[in-house]
């Protein structure tokens, strides 16, 4: 097989002559590829609903189930897996009918293997680019302002907002929220809805690097400026001159640098290190932190001044446990994108019990948290929907507690006992408005009311 066909890859041959299915599959698996055989199409159609393959070669005419029959069901499976068909002469014309039908290639009887090697390879090298376009989308999407963030709860919709009346603004921003919230996203919304989006968005945590290696990663070095430092390093700064720089966990930068920091914030103007020069910068710089920085400056571990100059423009992302209505959104978009990024899966969906499951769990981690668990079980998981039983080995289950037993803990009202109860009923049906409002006989409208009124 050429050097430059895939070779990480899993092949069904298909065909109820056995002798040609093993005259295939051998030569085939003598080029690389994992390959199966299946004597006959009612072989092809379980082997294909139970395991996971790249390409499917089939013979088109057998009996009882034939090659098109395989075909609908690979496509039904999965629409992209390629399949190509062999026929001989007399059958061209279905073959043809095949090609309209979603068949990748058809070879006529007979052949020669190395023209069968050669389009399993473009059809193996097709897949992966399709998938390979896939992700490139997907993380396209991911970086796209707004629409990388999810969640309708009011407190997302307030986030949105303020985002969206903040972008244009030039002045810091200070993101606040707990670790895993998502403040990476919230920055590069505010850059990417902002008049800088066509320029560089820079990130730094500056928690990863000690302080010399990060104060050189910031603001760049000559050549010379230190043990080690054989090449000039520009610095982040001047790498997103015209954008955006990201700080995270700003609370942790050593205080020495914060000092340096201020100065670029005053007056624009950044000096590498081992340099005499200064050079003038324009950056929008958005900081973020989980901690509580009035009291480390009270502690004397940050600045008052810088942090009263980043603090011009505060948003605080909200946590999970704060905005648990839209769990089920985030369930649906870290599935799909699991998926992608695990196209071997066979997972499709979580079932209602296990998204009612997960928005009764605390999430320390937030939203962090919940993607690791999703994409967990989308990896592990051997069939279409994850279960309860699926959901135990890897996290607690909760029990969500009714609100009447809650309500027995204090006084409440009975519009307040009402409203957590409608909320409580939605939980149980996996965020599922409309079936909740089916169980409690009421209009789905007054679920959107009182969820307004929470």
């Amino acid at each position: 097989m050429p050097s430059d066909l895939p070779s990480d890859a899993r092949i069904l041959v298909v065909d109820d002559h056995v002798e040609m299915g093993r005259m295939l599959q051998e030569p085939l698996a003598d080029a690389g590829w994992t390959v199966d055989l299946a004597t006959g199409g009612q072989e092809a159609l379980t082997l294909i609903r139970s395991r996971v393959y790249d390409a499917v070669l089939t013979d088109l005419r057998m009996e009882k189930v034939d090659g098109l029959d395989v075909l609908d069901a690979a496509r039904a499976v999965d629409p992209e897996l390629p399949v190509l068909l062999m026929t001989a002469f007399g059958g061209v014309e279905s073959a043809v009918e095949a090609m309209r039908r979603g068949a990748y290639h058809y070879f006529t009887k007979p052949f020669r293997l190395d023209e069968v090697r050669l389009y399993l390879g473009r059809a193996l090298e097709d897949r992966r680019l399709r998938a390979e376009h896939r992700a490139l989308k997907q993380a396209s999407q991911e970086r796209a302002g707004l629409g990388a963030l999810v969640g309708r709860s009011a407190p997302m919709r307030g986030l949105y907002e303020l985002i969206d009346r903040v972008a244009h603004a030039a002045a810091p921003v200070l993101l606040r929220g707990e670790s895993g919230s998502g403040k990476e996203l919230v920055a590069r919304a505010l850059h990417v809805e902002g008049p800088r989006a066509s320029n560089p968005f820079v990130a730094v945590n500056c928690t990863a690097l000690p302080g010399p290696l990060l104060e050189s990663e910031l603001f760049g070095h000559v050549k010379g400026a230190f043990t080690g430092a054989t090449s000039v390093r520009r610095g982040l700064f001047v790498e997103a001159h015209g954008g955006t720089l990201f700080l995270d966990e700003i609370g942790d930068m050593p205080t020495e640098l914060q000092a340096r920091l201020l100065r670029i914030l005053e007056d624009g103007e950044v000096r590498a290190v081992g340099s005499d020069a200064s050079r003038t910068v324009d950056v929008r710089v958005v900081a973020a932190t989980h901690q509580d920085l009035e009291a480390r400056v009270r502690e004397g571990r940050f600045r008052a001044d810088l942090f009263y100059r980043l603090n011009v423009v505060t948003l605080r992302v909200p946590s999970l446990k704060e905005r648990r209505e839209d769990i089920p959104q985030l369930v649906e978009h870290f599935t799909a994108r699991s998926r992608t990024r695990n196209p071997r899966s066979r997972v499709a969906s979580l079932s209602p019990e296990v998204v009612a499951a997960l928005g009764a769990m605390p999430w320390p981690g937030n939203v962090r948290e919940l993607e690791n668990l999703v994409e967990r079980l989308v990896v592990l998981v051997p069939q279409e929907t994850v279960t309860l039983e699926d959901l135990r080995p890897h996290a607690p289950v909760p029990e969500p507690a009714a609100p009447l037993a809650q309500a027995q803990e204090g006084v409440w009202t009975l519009r307040k006992l009402e409203g957590e109860y409608i909320h409580w009923m939605v939980q149980h049906c996996g965020g599922n408005k409309t079936r909740a409002a089916e169980l409690l006989g009421i209009d789905v409208s007054t679920i959107h009311r009182r969820e307004r009124e929470r």
